[in-house]
C-alpha cells in the first residue's frame, strides 16, 4: 500500500524529481569538469555525457518549477534557496545551450562560458543547502523495483534522444554550433595568428619580456634565446583548445623537449612560467611536448607567450605554459598537482 501511494501521489512525483536533480546536478558539473580537461578524442568524449545530463535536467525543469511554485504557498526562509537554485540552474542550462548553438560573445564583462561555469558552481552550493532544508530519502524499495528501473531507463533514453536530436538539428542546418570540435569548442582564428585569442589562467597577466634579458633554466643549464634557436627548429600544426570553449589550429615552430632535457629515470617534467604558473607532465610525454618561439612563421606575441611557450598537442590550453623560464626533470609523479591550476 505504501509503495502504491509513493508511486501515484504528487508527493511521490516531487520526491522523484528532487532525487533526480540531487543526482543530476553534481553529475553535470563532474562531467563538465572532465570534458573541460580532456583534449583527446576518447571512444565517447565526456562532453557527450555532459550534454545528455544537461538535457535531462532541462526536461525536469518544468516539474521543479511546479514544486517551487507550490512551496511558495507556505512561505519560509528556505524558499529563497529553492528560488535561487532554480534560477542558477536555468541560467547554467541557458548559457550552455546558447554556447552550443553558436553564440560566443559576452554577457556584460563576463564571457558566456564564465557565466555558465559560475552558474553551475552556485547551483552546486545551493543544491547542498536546498537538500539540507528539504531532505530527500535517497533509496526506497520502489526505486529498486522493475518499475523504478524502467522509469529511470526511459528517462535516460529520452534525454539521450533529445541530445541527439539537438545536435542533429545543428548539423542539418549547418549552423556555427554544428561545427564545434568534439570537445564542444568553437573555432577561432585558425592559421591566422593575429586572430588567435589571448587568454591566461585566472590571475596571470601578459608578460612583456626583453628577449636579450630572457633565459630558461633547463635542469640547471641556462639557455638564452640564441641557444634555443641554435638547436634547430621544426614546424608543425597543432590545435590549441582552450577551456574558454574555443579552439585554434596554428603552425608552430620550436624544439621538442627531448632535445633539451634527458628525463630518463625521472617521473615527471615541471615547466614554470615567469608568472609562477606551473604544470607537471609525465616524463613519457617528453617527445610530444614542444618549446616554441614562433607561430605562423612569426615570433610569438607577448600575449601568446613570447619569447617561448609550451605547445602540448592533445592537451587543453591550461597545459600550454607561456613565458617559460624553467624546465626541470622531477622524481615526483605528474599527478601531484590539482587537476586545474588554482592560481
Amino acid at each position: 500500500m505504501y509503495l502504491s501511494k509513493d508511486r501515484n501521489t504528487s508527493g511521490g512525483r516531487r520526491r522523484r524529481t528532487n532525487l533526480a536533480l540531487l543526482l543530476l546536478i553534481p553529475t553535470a558539473i563532474l562531467t563538465g569538469l572532465v570534458a573541460n580537461t580532456a583534449g583527446t578524442r576518447w571512444g565517447i568524449h565526456p562532453s557527450v555525457f555532459h550534454g545528455i545530463v544537461a538535457f535531462a535536467i532541462l526536461i525536469l525543469s518544468p516539474w521543479k518549477q511546479a514544486i517551487v511554485r507550490r512551496g511558495l504557498g507556505k512561505w519560509k526562509a528556505s524558499n529563497w534557496v529553492s528560488i535561487f537554485l532554480l534560477l542558477f540552474v536555468l541560467t547554467t542550462l541557458g548559457t550552455g545551450v546558447t554556447h552550443a548553438v553558436g553564440y560566443t560573445g559576452r554577457i556584460g564583462p563576463l564571457t558566456l562560458m564564465q557565466v555558465h561555469i559560475g552558474g553551475a558552481v552556485a547551483a552546486l552550493v545551493l543544491t547542498w543547502f536546498h537538500y539540507r532544508s528539504h531532505p530527500v530519502r535517497l533509496i526506497k524499495k520502489i526505486d529498486m523495483s522493475r518499475r523504478g528501473f524502467l522509469r529511470t531507463a526511459t528517462f535516460a533514453a529520452a534525454s539521450g534522444i533529445v541530445w541527439v536530436s539537438f545536435e542533429g538539428t545543428l548539423d542539418a542546418l549547418d549552423t556555427y554550433g554544428g561545427q564545434r570540435r568534439f570537445t564542444g569548442s568553437h573555432e577561432r582564428g585558425s592559421f591566422n595568428p593575429p586572430s588567435l585569442p589571448v587568454t591566461s589562467w585566472l590571475d596571470d597577466r601578459v608578460q612583456h619580456i626583453d628577449r636579450d634579458d630572457w633565459s630558461v633554466d633547463v635542469d640547471g643549464r641556462k639557455l638564452d634565446f640564441g641557444d634555443i634557436e641554435a638547436l634547430g627548429h621544426e614546424s608543425f600544426d597543432a590545435v590549441l583548445d582552450c577551456t574558454s570553449a574555443w579552439y585554434s589550429q596554428q603552425t608552430w615552430t620550436g624544439v621538442r623537449l627531448d632535445q633539451l632535457l634527458d628525463a630518463g629515470g625521472h617521473r615527471s617534467i615541471e615547466v614554470r612560467s615567469q608568472t609562477g604558473y606551473a604544470r607537471r607532465y609525465p616524463s613519457r610525454d617528453i617527445d610530444r611536448l614542444w618549446l616554441v618561439t614562433h607561430v605562423g612563421g612569426e615570433p610569438l606575441s607577448p600575449g601568446h607567450g613570447y619569447p617561448a611557450r609550451i605547445v602540448a598537442p592533445g592537451r587543453r590550453g591550461f597545459w600550454w605554459v607561456k613565458w617559460v623560464t624553467s624546465i626541470q626533470a622531477s622524481d615526483l609523479p605528474w599527478w601531484i598537482q590539482s587537476p586545474f591550476p588554482l592560481t
